[in-house]
């Protein structure tokens, strides 16, 4: 990469623009970290504690085991599991066995479950109890051959492991008794009787996968994204060096992002175990044990998405807990609101930065410098050794300085491409490019911005509406919690602007009001045509809105209307 980028100006005097990289199995950080500090606390769980020594035991307890079933280096293992000690052991314990680790959302029904365990081949899952059913279901029509079951109170402390059970019925309506067989295994069964030796596979860390991990399918079925053991250590150091007043086990990473995602997998369980900093992990997000939690265990480094740091601020008991332990946030998944980052940073004393990356990067590729100059509005600058451009639609072809265009990236944490789809990988990987799908541009600084993605433009009467600038004006309102901007089918312009509106508790919001709003702050062919208020919107579990679900809706009620 040239060294004359426009955004290393900014790069702040203690973030190198380029770093020598560990060509090394991802596992390795667990090892050295357990040799360096073994008897310190890698995590909590609702008050269970681990070392990084008793982490590193039971990942080799599994991989004994999974090899002693019959894996082979490349086989896909399962893991379905929100975070728990058992997904972090699962993750490591299925590298240290050479398999590749196929990452699952619990939240999964059947139909997305099995296509997931067709598309991959897996043959191993781990699994909670809760979930076996649908597991069993769909088992038949796929290659698992071995599951692995767990229980959430396998690792809870007493008496939290006897209630717990209790708790369970009464939330879910189930009780699932599992009885070992010879393709069902209990886990505490097999973390207690296997032992902590295991084959030790040779690793080429620039061509092994270590992952397939799935794209949220929000344009079409879910595709699989190869990242290899390089790809998620750069990432992960590049993550080390921007956080750069982090201190070598000193930090504790709060862990609400679901590690099977991509964004909390790197930005809360690989970071935590290569720098030796505690995790505490929550299962999911509930703003007031979130609360609870900070004030507790005072973690320093809080990744999020923006809606879990609006979820916090809108709490009725926020101002009630003492959050100043914070130190760093890196924001990602959606845009972040000024009005937030300002709320949020007067509360904490931390910083909180917007950043920016895919599934296909590892995922991180820009954020604004935390301790630097940041930027309103902007996804911030590359990473190290990672070079961006914007360029025309589809092609390498740069546009100049302001103008939008397509963001395409290249580093280290690019992925090797899609998992048996060649044709999808041609598309968006050129020449070691990865073309990101996002529309933005860049300024003279460096510093770049995403404007929507390609395929949430809207085309109305001939204009180009780029949702999020609605969006942005919209967050500003006093009275809106969230919104989201979608189009929808239009006889004469061909879309037309709908604005999907949560207002705050007892605003008294309509389309009139709103739509004078709009016309104060947007060209008039940008102003909403359409306003829906709702109490929520839906979203993925790291808190993307799921516009192409807003879209399917208000295709359906068109229709509806249009036959009433």
């Amino acid at each position: 990469m040239t060294m004359d980028r426009p955004w290393y100006k900014h790069y702040p005097e203690d973030i190198p623009r380029t770093i020598e990289y560990d060509k090394k199995p991802l596992y390795q950080f667990l090892q050295e970290t357990a040799e360096r500090v073994p008897d310190k606390k890698a995590l909590n769980f609702m008050g269970k504690e681990m070392t990084f020594r008793e982490i590193l035991t039971e990942a080799k307890k599994l991989a004994n085991y999974l090899q002693k079933l019959g894996l082979k280096k490349g086989d896909r293992v399962a893991s379905m599991l929100p975070n728990t000690p058992q997904a972090v052991v699962t993750y490591y314990g299925t590298l240290m066995a050479g398999g590749i680790v196929v990452q699952v959302n619990p939240l999964y029904t059947e139909r997305e479950l099995a296509y997931q365990m067709k598309d991959s081949g897996a043959k191993f899952i781990v699994c909670l109890d809760i979930l076996l059913p649908r597991v069993s279901k769909v088992k038949e029509e796929t290659d698992l051959e071995h599951i692995i079951v767990t229980r959430i109170a396998d690792y809870l402390p007493f008496p939290k492991n006897l209630i717990y059970p209790f708790i369970q019925k009464r939330e879910y309506n189930i009780v699932v008794k599992v009885e070992e067989t010879d393709d069902t295994h209990v886990w505490k069964n097999v973390i207690a009787n296997s032992p902590a030796e295991y084959q030790e596979v040779e690793i080429d860390p620039e061509e092994d996968l270590a992952l397939l991990q799935y794209t949220g399918g929000t344009t079409g079925l879910p595709k699989g994204v190869m990242l290899t053991h390089y790809n998620l250590v750069a990432n992960v150091q590049m993550a080390k060096a921007w956080i750069s007043k982090a201190e070598r086990d000193k930090e504790v990473v709060l862990g609400v992002l679901p590690f099977f995602h991509v964004y909390g997998m790197t930005t809360v369980m690989n970071l935590s175990i290569m720098y030796g900093a505690k995790m505490i992990l929550l299962p999911r997000f509930d703003a007031g044990q979130v609360l609870k939690t900070i004030q507790k265990h005072k973690p320093t480094l809080f990744p999020g998405a923006p809606t879990i740091y609006i979820g916090l601020l809108n709490h009725p008991d926020f101002e009630k807990y003492d959050l100043s332990s914070i130190k760093a946030c890196i924001s990602g998944s959606a845009s972040l609101p000024l009005e937030v980052q300002e709320q949020f940073e007067k509360r904490t004393n931390g910083k909180i930065v917007e950043g920016y990356g895919l599934t296909e990067s590892s995922p991180v590729t820009h954020a604004n410098p935390i301790w630097g100059r940041r930027v309103n509005g902007s996804i911030g600058i590359p990473w190290p050794d990672t070079d961006a451009k914007i360029v025309k639609n589809g092609t390498l072809e740069e546009v100049p300085v302001g103008e939008i265009g397509e963001i395409a990236v290249k580093g280290p944490q690019v992925m090797k491409g899609y998992w048996n789809n060649p044709e999808a990988t041609e598309e968006v990987l050129k020449d070691g490019w990865l073309l990101t799908g996002d529309m933005g541009k860049m300024d003279e600084d460096g510093y770049f911005y995403v404007v929507d993605r390609k395929k949430d433009v809207i085309i109305a009467g001939g204009f180009n509406i780029y949702p999020r600038e609605i969006e942005e004006v919209l967050f500003e309102h006093p009275d809106i919690v969230e919104a989201a901007v979608i189009g929808v089918p239009d006889d004469y312009r061909g879309e037309t602007v709908k604005a999907v509106i949560v207002p705050k508790p007892g605003a008294k919001l309509d389309e009139k009001q709103l739509d004078e709003y709009c016309r104060k702050h947007l060209a008039a062919f940008k102003v909403p045509r359409i306003y829906e208020f709702r109490e929520e919107l839906p979203k993925s579990v790291i808190g993307k809105v799921l516009k192409r679900q807003l879209v399917e809706e208000a295709i359906e009620q068109m229709k509806k209307e249009a036959t009433s």
